[in-house]
């Protein structure tokens, strides 16, 4: 991202519609706003990440000389318009969630303000970076839940689609929790952890595994775990890892940090003997890790069963969400600005109900019980609408109005959650570093049930509709079909 020129990754109908705007001389001041619509893999939560690099790609966006030239080469844009694009550079605001939050459906994740040249030249890219990291992120955090706590590692950048998606995946999966990655790249990137052992062929490359351990062990004394099912997990990696780990102890070297590593057979079974004889053999403490295709249904699985592991590798069913490898996440107009400077709200009809957008310019708040701090519902009004946490809060469902809850005054605490990131082409926000989004996610993760953390039929955290966004989003439908 830092090298790179981002600004050609985008559809072509981006720029085509750009030629068309521009040709007409339409500079009008839109809202864009980026969202999605269901969960992955029906999930009751989802991780906001991208921002950082959503942020790199706006500041480093302009058309260098090589751009110009392949466009002209295309034969479908005129000159003037090529010369506008030699000087193009994004001027306008950017409001975004921060890295790192819970979010759910239709709830605005990125909300562009600008003129309606810049604001569709930026949908394609703003949409692969956050969708990817977000989907990542979601995975990972799911992945940490079903660890129950014990550490687990990112490793799957030789399976990811491409070394962009090994990079940012590997940030991701940091962010939704993961300790650490394999990835020595988005490991000085990003500066965090990286992580590994040994393959099994260091193992065979030796003339016996307790030489392949012994080698091992002299080189990494303080991050020494064995893989010990080359040949024969129980009956000969087992009994020659303990061998080394012995010689250790006897020599006097801290045993720190070590174990041992499985990467196939029985998890649950093999954990549990494996467990039974390093604690019979004096290493209690010692590190139990596991890879195999895991992801957090079988970890679940395996945890349900009593397995005896303490640290897990993903690879990669994580870092390709293997379950479900797309983020749904659209970009939509929602208001356009007036000659008075009013945003004039527009939406988007479909014979499918759940894609009929939001108008207006909006913003969204998350309301939290003050006495649990945990996350009420969420609640997407206009902009400039105000809210009084002393006051009775009304809440419904849009989709099914007649169902209503009353929040007391003083009961509950709200969140604005956009917040400014670009003004007038400007940068007005540093992100943190990635430990530091990794903190936020487990303080946001904290903020829900473990019934919406559950895999199978999570409970929903409801995203409402102020009465002010409602009743003009409803005057507008109806208003639609008088006309027609």
């Amino acid at each position: 991202m830092s090298t790179a020129n981002l600004t050609l990754l985008t559809d072509l109908y981006e720029l085509t519609m750009m030629q068309g705007y521009f040709k007409n001389h339409n500079s009008d001041i839109v809202v864009f706003d980026a969202f999605y619509r269901n969960n992955p893999c029906d999930g009751g939560y989802s991780v906001c990440a991208g921002l950082a690099q959503v942020i790199e790609y706006i500041e480093n966006l302009h058309f260098d000389e090589d751009d110009i030239r392949y466009l002209q080469s295309l034969g479908i844009f005129d000159d003037d318009f090529l010369t506008y694009l030699k000087t193009f550079r994004f001027s306008g605001d950017i409001y975004a969630v921060p890295e790192g939050s819970l979010i759910f459906p239709r709830e605005p994740l990125v909300k562009v303000i600008a003129p309606i040249m810049e604001a569709q030249l930026i949908e394609t890219a703003v949409l692969n970076i956050v969708n990817h990291q977000s989907l990542i992120a979601t995975k990972a955090a799911r992945v940490c839940y079903a660890a129950q706590g014990d550490g687990v590692m990112e490793f799957g950048l030789r399976r990811a689609q491409g070394p962009d998606s090994g990079v940012y995946g590997a940030r991701a999966a940091v962010i939704g929790g993961c300790r650490g990655t394999s990835n020595v790249l988005a490991g000085q990137m990003f500066d965090v952890p990286v992580l590994g052992t040994h393959a099994h062929s260091w193992i065979m490359s030796f003339p016996d595994e307790y030489t392949a351990f012994r080698k091992y062990a002299d080189l990494y004394p303080s991050a020494c775990i064995l893989l010990v099912d080359t040949y024969d997990t129980l009956k000969s990696g087992i009994p020659n890892a303990i061998r080394v780990f012995t010689e250790m102890r006897e020599a006097g070297v801290p045993l720190t940090y070590y174990g041992i590593r499985i990467d196939s057979g029985d998890l649950a079974y093999l954990s549990k003997k494996i467990r039974r004889m390093l604690d019979d053999a004096g290493f209690p403490d010692a590190v139990i890790s596991a890879s195999n295709d895991l992801d957090e249904y079988l970890i679940e699985s395996l945890k349900r069963q009593g397995a005896a592991i303490t640290s897990w590798g993903v690879g990669t069913n994580l870092i390709t969400a293997k379950d479900n490898p797309a983020f749904g996440g659209v970009y939509k107009l929602s208001a356009i600005r007036d000659e008075n400077g009013v945003f004039r709200p527009k939406i988007k009809l479909s014979e499918n109900t759940e894609k009929v957008t939001n108008p207006g310019n909006k913003t969204f708040y998350r309301i939290y019980d003050k006495s649990t701090g945990k996350i009420r519902a969420d609640l997407i009004c206009l902009f400039d609408e105000t809210f009084d946490e002393s006051k009775d809060l009304k809440l419904f469902d849009p989709n099914a109005p007649w169902k209503k809850t009353r929040l007391p005054g003083g009961s509950y605490t709200m969140r604005e959650m956009l917040i400014p990131v670009i003004r007038s082409g400007h940068t007005v926000y540093e992100s943190p570093s990635v430990l530091e989004i990794q903190k936020i996610c487990t303080r946001e993760k904290d903020t829900i049930w473990d019934e919406t953390r559950r895999f199978v039929n999570p409970q929903e955290i409801y995203v409402d509709l102020s009465q002010k966004l409602y009743d003009m989003k409803t005057e507008i439908l109806h208003q639609m079909h008088m006309d027609t």
